[in-house]
């Protein structure tokens, strides 16, 4: 694995396109599926703050996430690099083996990377943390690479709940009962409001929402379930059984993929996220900054789909969050450059985690660092001229373990429309023409076997000039609790 050099001093800031240097927000959510919003199709969950930023932003339709589960894709947005390349390949914490043995993995973002808030923090920029970091702490923690500021973020992946108290490290506690998704918006709130203008800032807004536990206010709750009632989608069966896990430990457990979006707490941490969305945009606007500051939201990875209750589905995507079928890796991606005068344009170029880092340095009229985001690229000209070509490399994912939510270790290819995925276990991989099958239902693997070939050529290449674990074989063929 390679890194960049932690402490080189930042390349000298540009002029931006426009004049003054803009505030950056990025708002990233955890486990929001590309279906979740009502700008991406659901008709369900209600974002109306949501589908406004989108309608005076782009509009990306085949964003990815580097990975199909949190801590890679975190780790991949801060460095610039696929998971693979930084050794965080799973969600920190996780482990499994079944067939295939697990593969080692950094428990915490190393410390050697030139991390994006250190980049923009030595470019000039104040720099926030709020919210979920779970790429470690102490030395591995926001204010180890480059976060002036840190509300809530360190080695926990999710809340034990989100009424408070919370126990969260670095968060400070609210009044029993007040939820959490409010309690941190208040906090960046603050920081926008205490904000003097000496620098622009670099705010990191990352809700834990909307991952487990499904919890949500209870009024909201309750107008979700007369939602429900009211469209018939409380009597019908939105589940589909699948097959048994094969991860040890879990194979008593089936796969339960939901169909259809119906679930009523789900949808009200959607709508709660929503509004919470609107007042930090209403306090930017507030204090003067709307107009000079460059908005983008996104998602960790897809929607949990088949696990944990299942709460959402990513349809007409196959499969969720912890599978790197579609459903598990395309998210949402709404760019609002300042001045918001952009009119809803929708971008259909693929672009994926490692890329944010390289947009925020040009939105930022700093310097690119190629030699730190070697596996991304600035979105930038797409915010111009969305019809451009990408002009790169294909994407890749490589997640070599078993997930929670029955994914089975494997690695995947975009190049153009069509993708390829390899399992691991057995080496099979199957092909799929996004454009004509979104829903990947129809494996090309056999009718067209070069492109299957080129791309598994492709696919090794990268695994091997990236430096990525391959699971072995296990050798136990039977799980030590089973006579």
């Amino acid at each position: 694995m390679t890194s960049a050099s932690r402490g080189r001093p930042h390349a000298a800031a540009r002029e931006p396109e426009g004049g003054d240097r803009p505030n950056i927000v990025l708002i990233y959510l955890d486990d929001l599926g590309w279906t979740d919003l009502g700008c991406y199709g659901s008709t369900f969950y209600e974002t109306p703050r949501i589908d406004d930023l989108a309608r005076h932003s782009r509009v990306f339709t085949d964003a990815y996430a580097a990975s199909p589960v949190c801590s890679p894709s975190r780790a991949s947005l801060m460095t610039g690099r696929t998971p693979a390349r930084v050794g965080i390949t799973q969600w920190i914490g996780g482990s499994g083996v079944a067939d295939l043995l697990d593969v080692p993995y950094h428990h915490g973002l190393p410390e050697n990377e030139y991390a994006l808030p250190r980049a923009l923090r030595d470019g000039g920029y104040a720099t926030w943390h709020v919210g979920k970091w779970h790429l470690g702490a102490g030395a591995h923690g926001p204010a180890a690479h480059g976060f002036e500021v840190n509300i809530g973020g360190g080695h926990r992946g999710s809340p034990d709940t989100y009424f408070a108290p919370w126990g969260i490290d670095d968060l400070p506690e609210s009044e029993p009962g007040t939820y959490l998704t409010d309690a941190l918006t208040e906090h960046a709130l603050q920081l926008v409001r205490d904000h003097d203008g000496a620098r622009p800032f670099f705010l990191h807004m990352s809700h834990y929402a909307v991952h487990t536990p499904i919890e949500a206010p209870a009024e909201l709750v309750q107008k979700y379930e007369r939602k429900a009632r009211d469209l018939g989608l409380d009597a019908v069966n939105v589940f589909e059984e699948g097959d048994f896990k094969t991860m040890w430990g879990r194979r008593d457990e089936r796969i339960i993929r939901r169909t259809v979006q119906s679930d009523p707490t789900y949808a009200a941490m959607i709508e709660n996220l929503d509004t919470n969305i609107g007042r930090l945009l209403d306090a930017l606007q507030d204090a003067g900054e709307d107009d000079n500051t460059l908005i983008l939201f996104t998602s960790d990875n897809g929607g949990l789909v088949t696990a944990e209750g299942s709460p959402t589905s990513c349809a007409p995507l196959a499969e969720g969050k912890g599978w790197t079928e579609e459903g598990g890796v395309r998210i949402p991606l709404i760019v609002r450059q300042p001045g918001a005068s952009a009119t809803g344009a929708v971008v259909s170029v693929p672009t994926s985690s490692p890329d944010i880092y390289p947009t925020l340095l040009d939105a930022a009229g700093l310097d690119p660092i190629p030699d730190q985001h070697v596996d991304g690229v600035s979105v930038m000209p797409w915010l111009q001229q969305p019809d451009l070509e990408r002009g790169r490399a294909p994407i890749f994912w490589h997640y070599p373990h078993y997930s929670n939510q029955g994914g089975r270790p494997s690695a995947a290819v975009r190049q153009g429309s069509y993708k390829l995925i390899r399992f691991f276990e057995d080496g099979r991989e199957v092909l799929y023409d996004l454009a004509s099958d979104i829903a990947e239902r129809h494996d090309l693997a056999e009718e067209m076997p070069a492109l299957r070939e080129d791309l598994s050529r492709a696919l090794d290449e990268h695994l091997t000039e990236v430096g990525a674990l391959v699971p072995r074989p296990n050798p136990w063929r039977e799980p030590f609790d089973r006579g």
